[in-house]
């Protein structure tokens, strides 16, 4: 009769079943560069005076686009296919034919400040979705900064500047290591700091103030870190969005800018 093995006892190890991982992006096989895709990315990639690109692929339709819009190419592209990009690039990325390989931006110091009067600052918001449409709604109200810590958040990605739309090329992009400090900084440099928090006692209209205005905003779901409220000079209420306790933190963005923008615009009381 064989003998009977006490199962607690084998402790021989047993081969394990492993999900084989997707394969990576080229931004993620290439962190000192990337793939900018999509038409009006593009187009602000190659406006940048900073020599960045190394390559470009793009479909017959594509380059005939990118010369209708007068974009001027620094080196000779390769022509590609669809099928080719969709390959490269992963089926879910919206290419519109064009793709192009560039060196990673490097982020500016905060002195870059200047006279700039209005920055957004993000705590940890990590979603390159979130982030690409502050950066956008940014440009578009004039802000001339956005700040972000080293850690906790996007880097730059195909992603990032797909949502950002050409905003990654014209926006001045600060990294910071310690966020509260550059916030004591900035109320030090004349900037009002307005943070946004869903249970702050006054409304964001009310909350605008100063020749010069830093928003900060938190991460969905987390909020502000308290290291990072502490600092501000404001805490504003964004309006309640409907049946939920608060905004998507790019909506929230966009009101805060308008409000900020139209504060800044403004002409001085009784001119």
């Amino acid at each position: 009769k064989p003998a009977m093995t006490d199962p607690r006892r084998d402790r021989r190890p047993r081969p394990q079943s492993r999900r084989p991982h997707p394969p990576r992006s080229p931004a993620e096989r290439r962190p000192d560069s990337l793939f900018i895709y999509g038409l009006h990315p593009v187009l602000a990639a190659l406006a940048n005076p900073a020599p960045r690109v190394e390559r470009i692929l793009a479909t017959a339709n594509a380059l005939a686009r990118l010369a209708a819009a007068g974009a001027v190419l620094p080196l000779p592209p390769e022509e590609t296919t669809p099928r080719d990009l969709d390959r490269l690039l992963g089926g879910e990325a919206v290419h519109q034919g064009v793709a192009i390989e560039v060196a990673a931006l490097a982020p500016f110091p905060l002195e870059s400040l200047g006279r700039a009067r209005l920055v957004v600052v993000l705590d940890q918001v990590t979603d390159p979705h979130n982030v690409g449409a502050i950066m956008r709604s940014a440009v578009a109200f004039g802000a001339e900064a956005i700040i972000t810590t080293g850690r906790h958040s996007p880097v730059e990605t195909g992603v990032l500047a797909k949502a950002a739309s050409g905003a990654l090329d014209q926006l001045t992009h600060i990294e910071v290591q310690n966020l509260a400090r550059t916030l004591e900084t900035l109320g030090n440099l004349g900037f009002t700091r307005i943070g946004l928090d869903s249970e702050a006692p006054e409304p964001i209209d009310a909350a605008m103030g100063g020749e010069r205005i830093a928003l900060v905003l938190g991460a969905e779901g987390k909020g502000l870190r308290r290291l990072t409220r502490d600092p501000c000079d404001r805490r504003a209420r964004p309006p309640p969005a409907g049946t939920t306790a608060s905004l998507n933190v790019s909506n929230a963005a966009v009101l805060a800018l308008y409000l900020a923008r139209r504060h800044l615009d403004a002409p001085p009381a009784g001119a």
